[in-house]
């Protein structure tokens, strides 16, 4: 199991982006077949502090965007832990993941800069996967999500008062899945909400040929 954490209290830095690429490195080198792949796991807590977009920039939230969405596009399943209020860079990890568990106490914050909530990638995120009216609040005005709430709308999975028991269950649920075949579960599922019938019909049927001559591998060794 690879394990990443992200405290959400700290400023984003160029560590923090250098930590998710390392985690990134391992699984992208891990062997890709039918067989389980392992699990990354990515603990995350803390919100931002008063000022913590001093010193940042565009180049920095650049690489943080672009290191994000190659850990939300690995070919191993991803599993989030929120020990506590969330927000800033754990509440995007966050969402980047598969499989996300929960405290029963945990909300998710859409971080502020002083004079708005932070336009960054999180809230695209809530957004594609609640919907702007249900989530309208929290990206527009900051307001938090209780974790009972997050679980209604389908940004958290399951609430947890034992996180690492559910943890360890989960993890030997979806580890047991082929990376390579989750990641194409994952690309369908992420084109769904902005592709036409037509359009998806092809990769579908790729993604169904695939899996019969798999199917027919097994069978025929």
């Amino acid at each position: 199991m690879l394990t990443l954490w992200i405290d959400g209290t700290a400023p984003l830095s160029a560590e923090t982006v250098k930590a998710v690429e390392a985690v990134c490195d391992k699984a992208e080198d891990q062997p890709q077949d039918a067989a389980a792949t392992g699990v990354v796991t990515v603990h995350v807590a803390g919100t931002p502090q008063a000022g913590w977009t001093s010193g940042l920039s565009v180049a920095l939230v650049t690489k943080w965007e672009r290191v994000l969405r190659r850990l939300e596009r690995l070919p191993t399943p991803t599993v989030a832990v929120a020990s506590e209020d969330i927000g800033g860079a754990a509440l995007d990890a966050f969402l980047a993941t598969d499989f996300r568990i929960a405290t029963r106490e945990s909300r998710l914050l859409v971080a502020t800069d002083g004079e708005a909530t932070w336009p960054g990638m999180a809230a695209y995120r809530l957004v594609q996967q609640a919907g702007a009216a249900k989530i309208r609040r929290a990206v527009m005005f900051g307001l938090p999500i209780p974790a009972p709430e997050a679980l209604t709308l389908g940004i958290v999975d399951e609430l947890a008062d034992d996180a690492a028991g559910v943890l360890e269950a989960t993890t030997q649920l979806v580890g047991r899945l082929s990376g390579s075949e989750l990641a194409i579960r994952r690309q369908l599922l992420f084109n769904a909400t902005s592709t036409s019938f037509e359009d998806a019909l092809g990769p579908h049927l790729a993604a169904c040929d695939r899996a019969l001559r798999r199917v027919a591998a097994a069978e025929a060794s």
